[in-house]
C-alpha cells in the first residue's frame, strides 16, 4: 500500500513539474495564460486559488480563516501540504464529524473521500496546498 502511494505521489509531482518545464512561451502566450488563470481563480470559491489545472492534475491553494467553512463536495485522491497549520473539522453528509490537525510543513496523502464540508475551528488561518489527481 505504501508503495502505491509513493508511486502516485511521484506521478503527481512528475505531472506538475513536467507541465511547468514545457517549451518556453512567447510574450503573447504568457499574457493569454495569465488572463485564463485569473479567470479560473475568480471562478473558484472565495478561499481557493487554482494554480495549475490540466487533464492529469489540479493544483490549488485553499485558505480557511477562523470559522470559515469550505465547499461540501466529494474529494478525489490528493496530496496536501500545510503551508500554515491549524485545526479543521470535517462534517460528513451523515452528520459524522472528524477533527483533522495540520502542522505547518506536514504532507499527507488523502482520499478519495466521501462528501464532507471542512471548517476551520481554530484561532488561526489554515493554508493548504493541494494536488488532486484526475
Amino acid at each position: 500500500m505504501q508503495t502505491s502511494a509513493r508511486v502516485l505521489i511521484t506521478l503527481a509531482a512528475t505531472f506538475i513539474f513536467g507541465s511547468l518545464a514545457s517549451a518556453p512561451a512567447t510574450a503573447q502566450e504568457k499574457s493569454k495564460a495569465g488572463a485564463s488563470q485569473d479567470k479560473k481563480a475568480s471562478a473558484a470559491t472565495a478561499n481557493q486559488k487554482i494554480l495549475l489545472e490540466n487533464d492529469k492534475v489540479k493544483a490549488f491553494e485553499v485558505r480557511f480563516k477562523p470559522g470559515e467553512q469550505g465547499a461540501n463536495v466529494k474529494r478525489p485522491a490528493r496530496v496536501v501540504r500545510a503551508l500554515k497549520g491549524g485545526t479543521l473539522m470535517r462534517t460528513y453528509a451523515d452528520g459524522k464529524t472528524e477533527k483533522v490537525q495540520w502542522k505547518t510543513g506536514e504532507v499527507k496523502w488523502l482520499g478519495p473521500d466521501p462528501v464532507f464540508a471542512p471548517k476551520n475551528v481554530g484561532k488561526t488561518e489554515v493554508v493548504l496546498y493541494v494536488v488532486e489527481l484526475k
